[in-house]
């Protein structure tokens, strides 16, 4: 099993939103890919509520192999959420790892 996690700060505005609006939107696309992704067997995007230095927005998934993590980040509907994301982000940090 692969562990795919990622942290974004996101931009004080951008798409014409301010950043807890994106925030939404962004956990929204995400978790409309469950079920829809073979391999991609758990996906949670969390909202930071504290703020501060933290990161706002968090990815935590499981996917099956890491084949499956390249068949979900080679996806179409992956694909398809990700010039919002990056238009929206200011920084990111990501780690994978296998258990």
């Amino acid at each position: 099993m692969v562990k795919h996690i990622v942290f974004w700060k996101l931009k004080e505005e951008a798409h014409g939103n301010n950043k807890e609006t994106n925030a939404l939107l962004i956990k929204e696309k995400l978790e409309a890919l469950s079920g829809k992704i073979d391999g991609l067997l758990k996906i949670e995007v969390g909202i930071d509520f504290l703020g501060g230095a933290n990161y706002d927005v968090a990815l935590y998934s499981e996917l099956a192999t890491k084949e499956s993590l390249d068949t979900y980040q080679n996806h179409p509907l992956h694909q398809a959420v990700l010039p919002f994301v990056k238009e929206a982000v200011a920084d990111r940090k990501a780690v994978d790892f296998e258990i």
